[in-house]
């Protein structure tokens, strides 16, 4: 049932003026002449193809409705009657028997003939309306069209229409503006009149600022014959046909874009083919061949959203009181990034990444450490150098000059200990510099403290005697048997070693290892050496303050006593300058990260070694090497009376 004219008929009810148009005047439809030929072609492939209805032969009638009830239930009738007569409910002959009626184009037509099929209990067969549903949900989200308007007739079939896409179009990220409820027109001038009469109305709508719309009409109903369920061809066209398990023929819909540009003038661009049964996520293919541009137009579909995008960087913020698909766009929180267009929330990046300026990707973090090959790095690696060759220079002269008075008067054990151990002290800073290595990790801070502890033993160990050895002068002293080198010895070795074990606690229960720090710095990586317990390294700096604060006061009380060449005053200003620099430490220590943290460390080591190199024994290079004449017996002996 397919009409190729309709006919334009006014019930006339005295009312109002009757329309203004010529009745009962034939109005061709060309399009619905596809349908026929594609009818007849489909029957003639049916037909000479053995594989798709053997013993088969299908033929076909084809009767016009013209679109209205009266000629729908004739036609209906006719195709139930003998051929060329018109006699209903009676068959004179038993070929060309009904098997199925196809149509009509319009739900209204396929209704009117339902009545009288469904007496005779004869299948009617027409498109699947759900198919179009997903079909248009599939497109909608493909362009992005997600701010819509609806237009359904005001009818049972446009509330049925309502019902069934307007709980589909959420969960599928698709918001609708309004809903216009359009009355069915029979006549074009009662068309016309119904958009005049509400123009100010709908004026508000597109306020609404959707550029999609939906239009809904004439939806109809689909059944297939039972038997069709089980037919799998190929057409002429290399098509694959086939029926799913539903029966209902799977097949998809050629989509025609109709772009209307500022000028008025309309262009038809072919987008493609949608396939409404494809699974959910599948994109829609655009063939490049298949659209028309127009010269003057440099996009072929409009943008159907409620506001602008979110532009990565930013991510949706829902606006109250309105539908999802209208929100603000919030820039990332600092440290988290959105990489698309219109996230719901901005993504922290992974621990060995970092967010760009524009919070848009991810980048890489650099592995950061103290190395040689940058200037904080060569700098410090350079003073360690200069430091230890003043030491090796100092140390060579004091050997040399061993046997002159001011050296054997300072005890040269003491004095060659204390610069070997200073020695030690500004060559532990190399293993700070580089890459930490399980290792060097284990010796860092072990090895910095022991080292140390000898030079602050030492140091302690020469006060001490510097007292001892006043004390031992007087007379009917018992004290002068214990100065000598037994005392100084065990006071090193005491000092020391228990540093040492403190040391050897601390690598047997909680060692250092190598570790790295994602967080301290935005952009880097830290490579560093976790102390294990911090309340070792802090028990072995507490140690050598011990050491240093010991020193100090007894170094402080034997400042004025008579000595040779006075070195309490010189000990005592070394370790003010050492516990100055510690002291220091460890709040800056607790300040700063990664590299800088540990250059604190070596520049901390340096300062005080070199204090120490420097207050104690510049005097007395001084005097060895530039004025040799105090360097005399007589001349010490001078100084203590």
């Amino acid at each position: 049932m397919v009409s190729q004219v309709f006919l334009l008929s006014n019930m006339l009810s005295f009312m109002e003026q009757p329309a203004q148009i010529t009745i009962d005047e034939p109005i061709s439809v060309p399009k619905n002449y596809q349908h026929v030929l594609a009818l007849a072609f489909a029957v003639k492939e049916i037909n000479e193809n053995p594989n798709i209805l053997s013993n088969i032969s299908l033929g076909f009638r084809i009767l016009n409705s013209y679109y209205t009830a009266r000629m729908t239930y004739k036609a209906t009738l006719s195709l139930l009657s003998t051929e060329q007569r018109f006699v209903p409910n009676f068959k004179c002959v038993n070929q060309n028997n009904l098997i199925a009626f196809i149509g009509g184009c319009l739900s209204e037509v396929s209704a009117n003939m339902a009545i009288i099929s469904a007496i005779h209990k004869t299948p009617q067969m027409v498109p699947n309306e759900a198919h179009q549903y997903t079909g248009l949900v599939r497109l909608l989200q493909h362009f992005k069209w997600t701010w819509i308007g609806l237009w359904a007739v005001e009818d049972d079939r446009g509330d049925r229409f309502l019902k069934t896409m307007v709980p589909i179009l959420s969960p599928n990220g698709i918001c609708y503006a309004y809903i216009v409820r359009i009355p069915k027109w029979n006549y074009v001038d009662e068309m016309i009149d119904f958009a005049l009469q509400h123009l100010g109305t709908y004026a508000m709508v597109f306020e609404e600022n959707p550029t999609v719309f939906i239009v809904y009409g004439e939806p109809p109903s689909f059944q297939v014959h039972h038997y069709l369920r089980s037919i799998i061809f190929n057409n002429s066209a290399a098509e694959n046909v086939h029926f799913d398990e539903n029966g209902e023929l799977v097949a998809g819909f050629d989509i025609t874009n109709w772009v209307m540009f500022p000028n008025g003038s309309v262009v038809r661009v072919k987008i493609g083919r949608l396939e409404p049964r494809a699974l959910p996520g599948k994109e829609l293919t655009i063939p490049v061949d298949q659209i028309v541009w127009h010269p003057h137009f440099n996009q072929v579909l409009p943008l159907s959203v409620c506001n602008d995008n979110c532009y990565p960087g930013y991510s949706r913020k829902k606006k109250e009181g309105e539908k999802f698909c209208c929100y603000d766009c919030a820039p990332c929180p600092e440290g988290m990034i959105s990489g698309q267009k219109d996230m719901d929330a901005c993504v922290k990046c992974p621990e060995d990444q970092y967010p760009n300026k524009d919070q848009t990707r991810c980048i890489a973090k650099v592995p950061s450490y103290l190395s040689y090959k940058e200037d904080l790095g060569i700098i410090l690696a350079t003073l360690t150098i200069a430091f230890s060759l003043i030491t090796v220079l100092v140390l060579g002269i004091f050997i040399k000059h061993r046997e002159t008075p001011i050296v054997k008067a300072n005890n040269r054990t003491l004095t060659y200990i204390l610069l070997i151990s200073l020695l030690f002290c500004f060559l532990s800073s190399f293993l700070f510099i580089g890459k930490p290595g399980k290792v060097i990790c284990l010796l860092r801070q072990t090895a910095f403290g022991a080292i140390f502890s000898v030079a602050l033993s030492s140091i302690l160990a020469k006060t001490i005697m510097v007292v001892m050895a006043f004390m031992a002068t007087k007379p009917g002293s018992t004290i002068r048997k214990w100065v000598g080198r037994r005392l100084t010895n065990s006071i090193i070795l005491s000092c020391s070693f228990l540093q040492v074990d403190i040391c050897t606690l601390w690598l047997s229960t909680f060692p250092p290892f190598p570790d790295t720090d994602m967080h301290s710095v935005n952009e880097e990586i830290i490579l560093e050496c976790n102390e294990g317990s911090t309340t070792m390294f802090y028990l072995v700096l507490g140690y050598m303050g011990f050491l240093a604060i010991i020193s100090l006061v007894v170094a402080f009380l034997a400042r004025k006593l008579p000595d040779s060449f006075n070195e309490a005053k010189f000990i005592t200003f070394s370790m003010l300058v050492f516990c100055s620099v510690w002291l220091s430490f460890v709040p800056t220590y607790l300040s700063t990260k990664g590299r800088y943290m540990v250059a604190v460390e070596i520049f901390s080591i340096l300062s005080s070694s070199f204090g120490l190199l420097a207050c104690i024994f510049s005097p007395k290079c001084y005097v060895i090497l530039l004025r040799p004449e105090l360097n005399s017996r007589e001349q010490l002996v001078r100084k203590i009376k």
